[in-house]
């Protein structure tokens, strides 16, 4: 049996880039860990946190435990029912089965191509855009779904309690409009702490699109504000 080839420069660089790759995600993720615990230690009973793109609940739970009240949102039925049995007895939790947008409406839910093999963690990437790498969307295979008009829901919950104390948003693409009409109605003015995950390497022919919001929320609004770096 001969030996193996030697790998190629190019093959070696790749490896070292995914590693690279890895490393800043994991990174990331500490942070993200990092900086929710410090949100959870601001929170005070009756504060209101709102958590898009809830999935199974893991930061809904965290949120919960501060003392404030959650609405979670997410329009994938597998989460929504693991939301309502997690947090069935749970009076400060809202729970709405919708996705959040910059209209009223019904979508099209749109699945990971590989969602039948796990669909727990293939819930975690379906969306209601189109152009996501590996998600199928063949017409067949699409749900149906409510969404919500996010803007006019914050406009309704900061009339009703005077601001909102945290937002998360991880909508797989959706952020990507609905970020800048949040901006364009001065709502993260009422909002102490706004938390996004984008999604440039899931919708790789929108990347000008989403390095343009980055650029224009960061001349706008400090990143302890409004951080477009969550995961």
């Amino acid at each position: 049996m001969g030996a193996q080839a030697p790998a190629t420069v190019e093959e070696l660089q790749q490896k070292l880039d995914k590693l690279r790759r890895r490393q800043r995600r994991n990174e990331r993720a500490e942070w993200a860990s990092g900086f929710l615990t410090a949100v959870c230690g601001m929170l005070r009973p009756g504060d209101l946190a709102i958590d898009c793109g809830a999935n199974v609940g893991d930061i809904s739970a965290r949120l919960l435990a501060s003392g404030a009240d959650v609405i979670a949102f997410d329009p994938e039925p597998f989460a929504v029912e693991k939301l309502r049995h997690r947090f069935a007895d749970e009076a400060r939790f809202q729970l709405i089965g919708a996705a959040v947008g910059t209209c009223k409406g019904t979508v099209h839910l749109m699945r990971a191509s590989n969602f039948d093999d796990n669909a727990a963690l293939g819930s975690v990437k379906s969306t209601v855009v189109t152009g996501g790498r590996m998600i199928d969307e063949t017409e067949g295979n699409t749900i149906a779904v409510e969404q919500i008009d996010f803007v006019a829901f914050l406009r309704d919950q900061i009339a009703r309690r005077g601001e909102i104390a945290f937002l998360k948003m991880d909508i797989e693409g959706a952020e990507l409009d609905l970020i800048p009409a949040i901006d364009a109605a001065g709502l993260f003015d009422h909002i102490r702490c706004t938390v996004v995950e984008t999604h440039e390497r899931k919708f790789r022919a929108r990347r000008d699109d989403f390095a343009r919001m980055r650029a224009d929320i960061a001349a706008r609004h400090s990143p302890s504000r409004v951080n477009l770096d969550w995961i």
